[in-house]
């Protein structure tokens, strides 16, 4: 089955959706599928991309072509109104432009790793059900709720009761009320310190934390929500203009372009400081300048004391949703906005949570009944917060959840037997039963998910006759043991995506390699964030909510690898050497 991979987009998240893209070409099982990789630009063009662009650093390294970059590393947005003839002659340079009728043509299912507006809003899930090709994840309803965090807010309560103050104020509103008026008034509503949002965007873009009470805070939090910069004569003035302007279009911590400045759109770096250099000789005033994909309105949450979480939830063949084991996000900063999603030294992960028994439970049970209301389907990641007198409050669910290898879904998913090979089979497998659902191409959709199925039982019952690889890392020392964990995950992602081996995760340990033990792994353990977690976790000891868990997914389990998860068993050096080839990343 030939599967495209669409990734890039238009939103601020491409750069993200961009890695999402290169993780399910990488770690796709190459045995059941053929992955095509196709890039969206930010002007929405569809392009089958040459297969080596896919490993670039970034969209930037090869989109637009570097023939067009100049002086400044810009999107394609930065170029201005191309002409039809100069649009072609660009992207025939990194691939093939593809229209939305030909989709067909080239691939029998689309597999979404973009985010944000028009990736994950219904957007791209429309085109795709008005062409009648089958795309992983929610339907087009589940995809619009799961974008908009002011309805999700209203949906939650009513699902599951929300007790949590939020309200809302629009662009109007701000530019027109009194500031310390309305930031009373919203002190008033949701209490004090509060949580500003950016309402449509994905992976925590346009988050800021109001924990000083002054307007000048409550006004800087909501302009940059707004996704508006102000810029004083001083700071131009004293700041390297080129490095500026070049932050700018950088989507982590600029607004990107295009910008107004007053009624004019400004496409590119270079004239942006020619205009700000124009505005501040002629006046002393601050400079505005509003993304031109700026939000109408900003949404305001009560900030909770608890512990903060992520809990993904799936779906067994049958489609009954299976909440996995919550992740508790231990942040070393006051707020997981995109920094610190998307740097691993910002935070710690720890699976479960550091609660009782009966909270974990009630938080599955939470995020599953808010799965099961909402109508997300295949997979959603539900963030919540649960407060020192046990209570769940639920927020922002994400229907793509990030794709990179060590993203909390992967991770969650993990914990009941799937690599990311079998995680991203399970995406597939599951979105075409979901489609289903929807009551549009169901003989055809049904002919494939049975020739899917059927395939994937057939590549399980031939994993015996594989080479029998073992991935053998570890170490005699805390720091060797951190750098062998390293490789070991990436070159676990090759061997487990392979058609031809099957993996086997061996550990080694002890204080010498005279003395070393051996212990062969469930895959779990791969996915803790240190090699001193694996160390810890040798003692073999499983915690009851993961567990409870486990037999709850047994369904799953069985349907995408064959098998239920063993648990850590020390092995012998003369079994190791059993294996058909050893493939070695001792430190």
């Amino acid at each position: 089955m030939k599967i495209g991979i669409f990734f890039g987009g238009p939103a601020r998240e491409r750069e993200i959706s961009f890695a999402g893209g290169k993780t399910a070409m990488e770690n796709i099982d190459k045995a059941l599928f053929t992955p095509v990789p196709v890039f969206v630009d930010s002007l929405g063009n569809f392009i089958l991309l040459n297969e080596s662009l896919v490993y670039s650093a970034s969209i930037r390294d090869f989109y637009p072509p570097t023939s067009y970059q100049g002086e400044y590393q810009v999107y394609v947005e930065s170029l201005g109104e191309l002409s039809i003839e100069e649009k072609a002659k660009m992207i025939a340079e990194v691939g093939q432009l593809i229209t939305p009728e030909q989709f067909k043509q080239h691939f029998d299912f689309a597999f979404i790793a973009m985010h944000g507006p028009a990736c994950e809003d219904g957007s791209i899930q429309g085109l795709l059900e008005w062409y009648g090709i089958p795309y992983s994840g929610p339907s087009v309803m589940g995809s619009s709720i799961g974008i908009d965090k002011i309805a999700q807010n209203d949906l939650i309560r009513l699902a599951v009761g929300l007790d949590k103050q939020t309200a809302t104020l629009t662009r109007e509103q701000f530019d027109t009320q009194d500031k310390a008026v309305a930031f009373e008034k919203i002190k008033a509503e949701v209490g004090f310190p509060f949580v500003v949002k950016a309402p449509h965007q994905g992976s925590s873009i346009g988050v800021a934390f109001v924990k000083q009470d002054t307007v000048e805070a409550f006004e800087k939090a909501v302009k940059q929500c707004f996704f508006i910069r102000e810029v004083s004569r001083e700071e131009w003035e004293t700041s390297d203009k080129t490095a500026y302007v070049q932050r700018m279009a950088n989507l982590d911590e600029g607004t990107g372009f295009p910008v107004a400045l007053g009624e004019e759109l400004i496409y590119h770096p270079a004239t942006l400081l020619v205009k700000l250099d124009a505005h501040f000789a002629q006046s002393e005033a601050n400079a505005l300048l509003v993304s031109s994909n700026a939000e109408d309105a900003v949404l305001f949450e009560s900030f909770v004391k608890g512990q903060e979480f992520s809990c993904g939830v799936i779906q067994t063949p049958d489609c009954e949703s299976v909440a996995l084991p919550p992740t508790e996000i231990i942040a070393a900063v006051e707020v997981f906005d995109f920094k610190a999603k998307y740097q691993s030294s910002a935070t710690r992960k720890r699976i479960p949570i550091l609660t009782s028994l009966e909270n974990l439970q009630k938080v599955q049970a939470d995020v599953k009944k808010a799965f099961d209301a909402l109508k997300f389907g295949v997979c959603t990641r539900i963030d919540g917060f649960l407060t020192p007198e046990g209570k769940v409050l639920l927020h922002d669910p994400n229907t793509i959840p990030g794709m990179s290898p060590t993203s909390l879904i992967f991770k969650q998913m993990a914990e009941i037997g799937l690599n990311v090979t079998d995680a991203i089979t399970y995406f597939i497998r599951q979105s075409i039963r979901e489609r289903i659902r929807t009551g549009k191409n169901t003989i055809k959709f049904q002919q494939l998910l049975q020739l899917l199925d059927k395939a994937i039982a057939q590549r399980i019952a031939g994993l015996p006759q594989r080479k029998q690889v073992a991935l053998v890392f570890g170490g005699f020392s805390a720091e060797a043991r951190e750098e062998s964990f390293l490789q070991a995950k990436k070159v676990y992602g090759q061997l487990a995506s392979s058609a031809d081996v099957a993996v086997h995760l061996i550990f080694v340990s002890g204080e010498t390699a005279t003395a070393a033990h051996y212990y062969q792994l469930p895959v779990n353990l791969l996915f803790k964030e240190f090699a001193e977690d694996i160390v810890k976790g040798l003692d073999g000891v499983i915690h009851p909510l993961i567990e409870e868990t486990r037999a709850k997914a047994t369904a799953i389990t069985l349907h995408f690898t064959g098998q239920l998860m063993n648990n850590v068993q020390e092995i012998t050096a003369e079994t190791l050497a059993t294996f058909d080839e050893q493939v070695n990343v001792l430190a």
